[in-house]
Order: C-alpha cells, then structure tokens, then sequence
C-alpha cells in the first residue's frame, strides 16, 4: 500500500519552509554585493594572470615596467558616473585604459573588460561589458581602498601586477624603478582591503552594507572576508 503524507505533515512542511524563508529573505537584498564582490575577485585573478602570462619586460624600452596589468576603478561621465573598473595594459604609460589596451572579453571576443570610462570605451557603447559597471549592474554606490596605498585619492584606486603575480599599488606610470616611485615602494606590503558599498560612503557604512575584499601582499591571493 502507498504511504501518502497526512494534512498535519503537509502544514507542518509549509510551516518549515515558511521559517527558513524567513530567515533567507531579509539577506536577499544584500546578495547583490556579494555577486559583485565575486566578479570583481575573478577579474582581480584574471588581471593577475594575463600579468604573469605576459610578461612586459622590454630591453628597447626603459620605462617597460610602466605597461603592467592592471585593474582599476572609477566613477567618471564615460562610466556613467558610476563605479565601474577596467581591466589593461598602459602601453601609452598615461595611466588611463584606452581602447587598444583593454583586455578583450574572453567569453565574447567583441567586447572589452571595462565598465565604460571617458574618450575610450564608454558605458554605451557595445564593445563595453555592462557587468564591469558596478554601480549599474550591482548598484555598488562606493569603493574605498584600506591599506592599498600612499594615496587613498579616488585617481590611485587600482591594482596591478607584475609577472610573477605579485600585487602592486598606486599608478604605475608613477614608477621611475622596476619597483619605486623615488622612495616610496609600490610593492604591496600588508594586505589590501577593497571595500564595495551599497551606500553613498563606505567610511559610515554598517556592515550589511558593504563587502570586504582582500589582497595578499606578496602572493597576490586574493577573496571575500
């Protein structure tokens, strides 16, 4: 004979899953900032990858360590004044992502790994992949770089590597060494926190507001807190 569930198992289930639904929904509205932290921790690896797979080293060019991989964040007209990051190679060592020097899409080869940013490739333009656009796509409001830096300016937010994957920071069309800017090393040296907000300033946000990303000095290991 069939066993078949009674009405008292039948409202004790709806019951079971009317508490974890509960529970599941209120985190809902902050799954966007953990889909963009995702993104954004694949992309930081990728950026690390094309850096260690294409090493710049140049013996015509004396300034060749300029032109490393790199990733880097803005909120200018050409992202739609929105944060959004690119993913390049400074050939022209003038610390923009210019069309040329942005990575193509590896999952669609007419496109470029950039959110939008000015003169270049901008957020309406079809070669631009929209989900690099965090502001529009994950409603990311702010980034803060923690400990990224000798300058936490909105124009020094970026990351780039060198060929052995290891992390640097600031912009390297700064660097007049392989490693330096005069004095100042770029070689991160303690970890590196980059902070998504879904709110205007991340200084004052509260913690189901933002997400932490970290970056390893040295290894250039990077993932979500």
């Amino acid at each position: 004979m069939k066993k078949a569930f009674t009405l008292l198992e039948l409202i004790f289930v709806i019951v079971v899953i009317g508490i974890l639904a509960g529970t599941i929904i209120p985190n809902v509205k902050s799954s966007s900032l953990y889909d963009a932290a995702s993104q954004l921790v694949n992309h930081i690896r990728y950026t690390q990858h094309l850096a260690m797979v294409d090493d710049k080293f140049d013996s015509t060019d004396s300034d060749w360590y300029k032109t490393r991989w790199q990733i880097k964040f803005s909120n200018v007209s050409g992202s739609d004044n929105k944060w959004a990051y690119a993913i390049f190679q400074d050939i022209n060592k003038d610390g923009n992502p210019n069309a040329f020097e942005t990575a193509v899409n590896p999952l669609d080869n007419n496109k470029r790994l950039t959110g939008g940013y000015s003169g270049t490739i901008e957020y309406d333009e079809a070669s631009a992949t929209k989900e690099l656009n965090l502001g529009n796509k994950y409603s990311i409001m702010d980034i803060d770089f923690e400990n990224c830096g000798i300058n936490n300016s909105d124009s020094k937010k970026r990351i780039f590597f060198d060929n052995l994957g290891r992390p640097y920071i600031n912009n390297p069309k700064l660097l007049d060494s392989k490693y330096k800017d005069g004095s100042n090393s770029m070689l991160l040296k303690q970890s590196c926190r980059i902070i998504l907000c879904n709110t205007d300033d991340c200084s004052s946000a509260n913690d189901d507001e933002k997400v932490l990303i970290q970056i390893e000095d040295e290894t250039g290991y990077v993932h979500i807190l």
